[in-house]
């Protein structure tokens, strides 16, 4: 919930731009709804909801305005005004920006901090500086990443990677990528550094067949190699497996285990699935149906290092710790993808920001790929974007609140001549900040993400 702290002069600012009624002066102080859920849990139609803010939406598709919520709420917040529920907070934050004399506050944060005051005087904290060699406790992931500076995108690392949890797609197929396979893979030593010694080419035929990039051919007699005209660079992607275990929890045989921070599979333990339920919920999209019969699936690394041990020039691919501290950049548009995306419900919106729990988060970077303006830190080397969408306000279900036009970062809904809330198209990139915000689900949002 938002509170008025001991500054609050009830100037009454909060009040007027509240959308949905949910701040009134009592005695001189602003009071608002304490969020505390009682009015979703009485609803009988379960028309109330809690949102992607932590604070709780009224359906209004579902509503009768029967009134139980009135009678439920403890701080009689809730009133109905012809078949419109108002007083419940949203928890949109708009009242924080309102108060011209900063004295509405997010009350988790000044609980927090009245914590932290309180365990510092009993010196039960660790003080700055006392403790410089202990780490904040971040949430983290280890895994095998790919450093797209020093990439090629040559796939070597594909070729050799034992479970298919690499996938180089190259923009130059049929041409060489320098991956050096066909060295490996030349029986009497006949190629290197891509050029062929036909003295001791036995035309063997294992370099044509087994070149990734299906870069090289046999003409009169002779192994040949389609080389990339000079100057020109591999153009291209990489993605991989991130280790995030999401296949793991996701899969109801057993098959998929996370052992010692190690993915682990037995094709014994798959042999009866139908649902494959690993395969949808990969982030990077690596995890697939393989062709091998002594195994169903792939695409799931087992930190073998074979690719970190492959990629000996470049040395694009390293184990890594990765870790998040839960914080975004000020690029944060509050739009709620992220936290719509989020497998693990970790994450709650805020005005400007997000809030992440640490404990919840397993750093599968789903919201970072998704994150339509890179406000998340990111090591896949995978990204999303809307590629195409729909937004429409419902009028009829409107509450006229004018929140949506004040959350949405594009300045794409405006209120038309008759007082209707009308989206722009051309303006609009359906990033849902409206839609997670409106207090009546008055907005229909669709979108399709594709990789960028």
């Amino acid at each position: 919930m938002f509170l008025s702290t001991n500054k609050c002069e009830g100037i009454g600012k909060c009040v007027e731009e509240c959308p949905t009624q949910a701040i009134r002066i009592i005695e001189g102080k602003a009071f608002s709804c304490i969020t505390c859920g009682a009015c979703a849990e009485a609803c009988p139609n379960s028309a109330i909801f809690k949102n992607k803010y932590g604070g709780f939406v009224v359906d209004r598709a579902k509503c009768n305005a029967c009134g139980v919520c009135e009678m439920t709420c403890p701080v009689n917040s809730i009133r109905i005004e012809e078949g419109v529920v108002k007083g419940i907070c949203a928890r949109c934050g708009i009242c924080v920006d309102a108060c011209p004399i900063n004295a509405r506050a997010d009350a988790q944060d000044v609980i927090d901090e009245r914590q932290l005051k309180f365990l510092e005087s009993l010196q039960l904290t660790i003080q700055p500086g006392s403790r410089d060699d202990i780490p904040e406790e971040n949430v983290k992931r280890v895994n095998i990443c790919t450093d797209p500076e020093k990439c090629t995108i040559c796939g070597r690392c594909e070729y050799y990677c034992p479970t298919g949890a690499i996938m180089v797609d190259t923009e130059s197929e049929g041409k060489c990528t320098d991956c050096r396979v066909c060295e490996d893979v030349c029986p009497v030593g006949a190629i290197k550094d891509g050029i062929i010694d036909e003295k001791k080419c036995t035309l063997c035929l294992k370099c044509v067949s087994e070149c990734p990039n299906n870069a090289m051919y046999i003409e009169d007699f002779n192994i040949k190699i389609r080389k990339p005209e000079k100057g020109e660079k591999t153009k291209g992607s990489i993605v991989s497996c991130l280790n995030c275990g999401l296949c793991a929890e996701a899969c109801t045989h057993g098959a998929l285990r996370v052992i010692d921070g190690k993915l682990r599979y037995d094709p014994t333990l798959c042999e009866d699935c139908t649902t494959m339920e690993c395969l949808d919920v990969c982030p990077v999209g690596t995890i697939r149906l393989s062709e091998d019969p002594d195994r169903r699936i792939k695409g799931f690394c087992v930190s073998c290092g074979k690719c970190v041990q492959s990629c000996d020039i470049n040395k694009a691919r390293t184990l890594k710790t990765v870790e998040w501290d839960g914080n975004v950049t000020e690029d944060c548009i509050s739009c709620g993808i992220c936290s719509e995306i989020c497998p693990k419900d970790a994450i709650t919106l805020k005005r400007g920001s997000i809030d992440v729990d640490l404990e919840k988060c397993i750093l599968c970077e789903k919201c970072a790929i998704h994150c339509p303006v890179n406000a998340i830190p990111r090591t896949a080397t995978l990204k999303k974007t809307v590629k195409e969408g729909f937004s429409f306000v419902q009028n009829d279900l409107c509450m006229k609140c004018k929140l949506c036009t004040k959350v949405c970062p594009e300045d794409a809904i405006k209120e038309d001549s008759d007082g209707r809330m009308v989206v722009d198209d051309s303006k609009c990139t359906y990033c849902g900040a409206c839609s997670n915000a409106c207090p009546a689900k008055a907005i229909i949002l669709e979108r399709e993400f594709e990789v960028s």
